[in-house]
């Protein structure tokens, strides 16, 4: 029954394609007004611009966030569909040449704009169809994916959903590594846990060539760093992925100079909650009696971050049916787990949950200055985030 009626529904990625130059153009201008997390003003007065132009009521969230509603024949506001899409950029200097490039020093590198641009569209879609379905479907547009703490558990704090029990969430991100026509989905546990880590480590310095009369606080750090690596190499499980990484030493001396203090930033991310604790001990301790042994002290502070992103075995089933449904057994690609995290992890361990990632192909990785999406890829976004809204509905209907 849920297979004939999405068959008989007007063919959603044909009215897709009739919408996404309309999507296109709020894409262009979310892109060339790019916005830092929490900062989305403008991104959010043009979402709010739209959603009254289709006559799709809405109401604030987490300061810049929108949060729409659209019913179906029958209301099922207890029970809803949700379907995400972040909004922020980050700060990175343009360099793709585009007309509609940013000139602030500000970049949506992580293809926000197309998620914001086609969770409008998607709205459009099913706001036109509101009288061929049963249920509620919000659409909830998130701020703050990029920055600590995570828009989606500010979104949670305010208790946006308290009391309602969604049938599901529903995400995408897109993927410079697929074609556009491709749409990826695992089931299970498919993007990692994701925790930042702060280290100051103070000693004596001095001039570089009395090295025997300070307590040198770089080599300190350096040998530190080393030491670190050996955490998940000598104390995880062996097939539990995990990833320690450091991207950021401040040694602020000279050829000359060995300064008092240097500061360490890095990530932890892994996939296995109770491994992710017992590193958190493993991190201070390596680093506190490492430090130790050159002479010096060591603060360390460890924010913890976002949660796994996984995937519910069965939404995921159902999303890859939809995907063959839609636009054809060749554009379901299997993908597989990735280390990066995303806060959509929030959601996906409290409720029902599915994201999936749709295929751009960029020459340049995402967070890159040179990150161009093809928006071709457009349509495939928006109906994919249509299509699976309904299927969950009458697959449950």
């Amino acid at each position: 029954m849920r297979t004939l009626a999405v068959l008989m529904e007007p063919d959603i990625f044909k009215a897709a394609r009739q919408l996404a130059p309309k999507v296109a153009d709020w894409r262009r201008e979310i892109h060339r007004h790019a916005e830092l997390s929490f900062e989305e003003h403008r991104t959010s007065a043009l979402i709010r611009r739209v959603l009254d132009t289709y006559g799709i009521p809405y109401r604030e969230v987490a300061g810049t966030g929108v949060l729409a509603r659209i019913d179906g024949r029958t209301a099922d506001p207890d029970r809803p569909v949700v379907l995400r899409a972040d909004m922020d950029a980050l700060p990175i200097t343009e360099t793709t040449g585009l007309p509609f490039a940013c000139p602030d020093g500000v970049m949506h590198a992580c293809g926000h704009d197309l998620h914001t641009a086609a969770l409008l569209g998607a709205l459009v879609l099913l706001q036109e169809r509101r009288e061929a379905f049963d249920g509620t479907v919000l659409g909830l547009f998130q701020p703050g994916e990029e920055l600590w703490p995570g828009g989606a558990s500010v979104v949670l704090k305010e208790g946006v959903f308290d009391g309602l029990e969604p049938r599901a969430f529903i995400g995408g991100h897109v993927s410079p590594e697929l074609k556009v026509g491709q749409i990826g989905v695992r089931a299970g546990r498919f993007m990692a846990s994701t925790d930042e880590i702060r280290i100051v480590v103070e000693g004596h310095g001095g001039h570089g060539a009395l090295p025997h009369e300070l307590s040198d606080p770089v080599l300190a750090a350096s040998a530190m760093i080393v030491a670190m690596q050996q955490i998940v190499s000598r104390n995880s499980y062996a097939f539990t992925p995990s990833v320690l990484s450091f991207g950021r030493v401040i040694a602020d001396g000279a050829t000359n100079v060995i300064p008092d203090r240097v500061e360490v930033e890095g990530t932890f991310r892994t996939m296995d909650e109770a491994w992710r604790t017992r590193a958190h001990d493993r991190i201070r301790e390596v680093a506190l009696r490492t430090v130790e042994a050159y002479g010096c002290t060591a603060e360390v502070e460890l924010m913890v971050g976002y949660p796994c992103v996984e995937n519910d075995a069965c939404l995921a089933a159902l999303a890859r049916e939809t995907i063959a449904e839609t636009f054809g057994s060749e554009a379901v690609t299997e993908i597989p787990r990735r280390m990066t995290a995303e806060d959509f992890g929030f959601y996906s361990v409290r409720y029902p949950s599915v994201f999936f990632r749709w295929g751009v192909e960029s020459s340049a990785p995402l967070h890159h200055a040179a990150f161009v999406a093809d928006e071709r890829a457009i349509p495939y976004g928006l109906a994919m985030l249509a299509a699976t809204a309904l299927s969950v509905l009458r697959a449950e209907g």
